[in-house]
This record gives C-alpha cells, structure tokens and sequence, in this order.
C-alpha cells in the first residue's frame, strides 16, 4: 500500500490523536484504512504521540494517557492540537462580542485563537490575565504605529490584570484577583480544562479556579469556548457550574450522546463549523 501524500504528518498525527480521543482507543489495522497509509507509517506516528506524551501504546494500537486531575499541561503543548476546531470556535465566539463593549478574556489557547478574531472588533476594552491573549493586541497595535499611521482607530484598550504566571500563561493569584473583582464585563470568554456535566467547569490549577471565580462573578455573559476533546474532563478543582454559563461554544466534533445530555442544561450550546443540516444528522 503506498502512503497516502495528501497529508502532512503533523495532520496525519492530528488526525490519529482525534480519534484516539473521540473513541477511546484505535487498533493500527483500522488507522491504516482510515488513512490509506502503510502500517509503518501508522506505528512511527504512533510512536511520536506517545513520545509526546499524547498517546499510549498498547498491543495493537493504541489508547488515550490517563492524566492525573492535577496535571497541567503548558501552553506550547496545547497549541498544537484541535486548530480547527479552536478557529470554528473563535469565529462564532467573535461575533457575540459587540463593538464598544468591556469584555473579559480568560487564558487558554482557544482564547488565543479568539483574540485573534477580536482585533477587527472595533472599540473593545479587554480585560485578561493571559500574557499571550495580551501579546496578541500589543502586537497588532505595535504593527499598525509602525506603518507611520498609529494605532488603527478603534483599535482595543486592553487591560492584563497582573498575578502570579502559571504553565499555560496566564496570571493568577490575589493581584489578579483583586483586579477582577474591582470591574464589571459585558462579557466573560471563558477557555476551560475540562467540562462535565458532574463537575461542571474545572482546572488542575487551585489559583487559578480561584481568579476563574471572581471572572465568572464579575460578568453579566459567560460565554464558554471549548473544543470537543475537553467535554468529560475533570479537573483537580470546579469553579463553576453548568447553571452559571449562559453559551457554551464548541465544535462539530462534539459526540451526539454529549450533545444530547446539554440539550437538557440551562446553557445555550452553539455548534460552530457545523452546517444547517448537520444538527439533524
């Protein structure tokens, strides 16, 4: 069998993890169909997974890593999993932030890739303890000054709230804390560890359910932004539950059996990626 060239390993690797995932273990003989790629080929990708800690080898395929509820992984290694998804999630997320609003944007690389969409919404004050969501509008700012027109009109006034740093960069701790509580959001954009329907939302970090708790208090929206492989995590601590969040955004890859338990829970659940017809599959 000739592997197939149409896709990188990077996305062949995406592809595996997903799977793995979404259905709690793979054999390589079904990966090699799924893929049309040698059986080689599977087994050196598997092998780099669980190199990355991502995966675990058993015989015949392989199964997800059982993380401890504490564990919490950085930032670098979260930012390559789920881009898609995280995109979907950013553009419908964008949309529900109107222009000229104070909005509150949590730490988490699907709140990276919503800042992102944000730089085109024009008169934000955004409010976040996250040094990359920061970056991200310092940099966009710092672009537009360079081109000898200043910063772009309605560019944001953003706002880090300062703390302790913590593995995933974000600021946490009772500076951060203080901060939260002095100010009042149209808006929260909450990225989670995990979400349950037991647990609700949780983080293995204690400081920062802490600062996530005072975000939550201080909004009069909480919108979650979540890709389908966080539904059913647990973290090491809760910091809100399912009755204290109005939208929950997720991605088409989210398993019709979960889809069906939030059909019954206060939060409005959006769909993002997903076509008109999808939600009847």
């Amino acid at each position: 069998m000739s592997d197939n060239q149409n896709l990188l390993a990077e996305q062949r690797r995406a592809l595996i993890l997903d799977e793995v995932r979404r259905r709690g273990g793979v054999r390589v003989n079904e990966l090699t169909r799924k893929l049309n790629v040698s059986d080689m080929t599977v087994r050196r990708d598997l092998d780099a997974l669980a190199r990355q800690g991502l995966v675990e080898k058993v015989h015949g395929g392989a199964v997800p890593v059982s993380e401890p509820s504490a564990h919490e992984p950085g930032f670098e290694a979260k930012s390559g999993l789920e881009l898609s998804a995280k995109e979907d999630i950013a553009k419908a997320a964008a949309e529900m932030a109107a222009p000229g609003s104070a909005i509150a944007l949590a730490g988490g690389t699907t709140a990276f890739a919503l800042a992102q969409q944000l730089l085109e919404v024009p008169d934000l004050t955004v409010v976040t303890n996250s040094v990359r969501v920061a970056d991200v509008f310092y940099t966009a700012q710092r672009a537009a000054a360079s081109g000898g027109t200043g910063a772009r009109a309605g560019a944001a006034t953003v706002v880090l709230t300062g703390g302790v740093r913590t593995p995933s960069d974000t600021l946490v701790g009772p500076v951060a804390d203080a901060a939260i509580r002095s100010l009042h959001f149209d808006v929260l954009f909450l990225g989670v560890h995990g979400i349950s329907v037991e647990a609700g939302l949780s983080t293995p970090n204690l400081a920062e359910a802490e600062t996530n708790r005072h975000f939550v208090r201080s909004a009069r929206r909480v919108v979650v932004v979540a890709d389908h492989t966080k539904w059913g995590t647990v973290g090491l601590s809760s910091f809100a539950t399912l009755d204290e969040v109005d939208v929950l955004v997720t991605d088409a890859g989210i398993p019709a059996q979960t889809r069906a338990e939030f059909a019954e829970l206060p939060p409005e659940l959006v769909v993002a990626g997903e076509q008109p017809d999808d939600a009847d599959i």
